[in-house]
């Protein structure tokens, strides 16, 4: 063989190396798909099935797949994916985590990435991990039937000290495997065991934590975290907004700390998390619970408003052990560069049925008013809300003072918007 023809063999195949690799998106969310395309990187959904038509109208590479789905087959994804160019594996949503573990476990070669995955969908298991790690949390227990909840919630107040006929302080119960608030539960007495349903069980018993609740949304490569949001919550599943305020901001680093300790703790390695936390006045910190997937409470919205970034195209950079330490330097801001707070309120109707939709005047003429999203049901009958989700719409809000951006939340919080 010739020297020229070595060479040009060898830039063949550092050519074949160094191709575009594609990056799966596990879920659904045209916000990451819009991401994706503006980063031009090459990608593939990986989503429910009812998504083909629309993916296949506007040329979206996609893979349908049944997530709740386990079966011999299920290796299959991975051959697919690997076949189609795939290397790396983004969670959108919450039944996407261990999908996405998977996969990256295959992709990397590590089969440690799934069990982490793992680690993040069971509520009992985060939190032995957690407690293990010396990391502060609640009493808790796995509970397998209603007779298992009744004697917590008894052993709980016992240890309180409480008396016959005190009320009892209340205990939470939430379903091991399923996203956030939803199957979550605040149980006072024994009447309220009878509300929880058959299919949450097994489910996590947990002490109630006092203190102020709030999110974090903490970026993370090579298991470091690169930017850390605060959210602050005005009412849980209703009302946040994006930086927390300065009381809360203060104890930024206690919290970055704590975060990195989690990090540290799980094993965390790339993407995004997004744990909960109470903070009490003496700036004592409860560990609640953590997701590694995209936030509810239109969060990445929010940042991006905020910061001025993409919280969707940081999610992928951050997933991909080749992002390189400049790209992450120039990709995220400094965490206090902020002008503005961006809020929302998500808005459901208190009334089983609607005629009409309100929106005031003062409302869309205050100076932090910035859009809406709300519409009215075309049939009129209100769906039942299922933990925090499928709201009937969205009033998002941006302003330089918290304070009044609290008092606006506050203010349209109970307003009827639906009539």
């Amino acid at each position: 063989m010739e020297l020229d023809q070595l060479e040009l063999n060898t830039s063949i195949e550092e050519a074949e190396k160094t191709k575009p690799y594609y990056t799966a998106l596990v879920g659904w969310s045209v916000q990451a798909i819009e991401a994706a395309a503006r980063m031009n990187r090459p990608f593939i959904v990986v989503g429910p099935a009812e998504f083909q038509p629309y993916a296949e109208k506007h040329d979206i590479p996609f893979v349908g797949w049944d997530f709740n789905k386990l079966n011999e087959g299920s290796d299959q994804l991975y051959k697919q994916l690997r076949d189609m160019g795939a290397e790396l594996a983004v969670p959108l949503y919450e039944e996407c985590v261990e999908w996405a573990g998977a996969l990256n476990a295959r992709f990397r070669e590590d089969p440690k990435v799934f069990n982490r995955s793992l680690l993040l969908r069971d509520k009992g298991m985060m939190k032995r991990k957690a407690q293990i790690s010396g990391i502060k949390v609640g009493v808790f227990e796995e509970a397998r039937d209603k007779e298992d909840v009744e004697r917590f919630l008894k052993r709980v107040n016992e240890a309180l000290l409480k008396l016959e006929g005190d009320h009892f302080d209340p205990i939470h119960v939430k379903p091991l495997d399923k996203a956030g608030s939803v199957g979550h539960l605040a149980v006072y007495t024994k009447e309220d065991i009878n509300q929880i349903q058959d299919t949450d069980f097994p489910l996590l018993m947990e002490s109630h934590l006092d203190g102020q609740e709030f999110s974090c949304e903490a970026f993370i490569h090579k298991g470091k975290v690169q930017f850390l949001n605060i959210t602050e919550y005005v009412r849980l599943g209703y009302s946040n907004f994006v930086p927390a305020s300065p009381s809360l901001e203060e104890k930024r680093p206690l919290i970055e700390k704590a975060v990195q300790q989690l990090v540290d703790a799980f094993e965390i390695e790339y993407g995004v998390i997004h744990p909960e936390y109470f903070i009490t006045q003496d700036g004592t910190l409860h560990f609640g619970e953590v997701a590694a997937r995209v936030p509810g409470g239109h969060i990445f919205e929010l940042i991006e408003r905020a910061y001025g970034f993409s919280a969707y195209e940081a999610q992928i950079l951050c997933s991909d052990p080749s992002t390189t330490e400049e790209e992450l330097k120039e990709f995220f801001p400094d965490p206090y560069d902020y002008q503005n707070y961006a809020g929302c309120l998500m808005v459901h109707p208190s009334i089983e049925y609607v005629e009409d939709l309100k929106i005031p005047e003062e409302l869309e003429d205050h100076p932090y008013f910035e859009k809406h999203d709300m519409f009215t049901p075309p049939q009129g009958k209100v769906a039942e809300r299922v933990g925090f989700g499928n709201h009937y719409g969205t009033i998002f809000f941006f302003g330089r003072d918290s304070e009044e951006m609290r008092d606006l939340l506050e203010t349209y919080e109970t307003y009827n918007f639906y009539i």
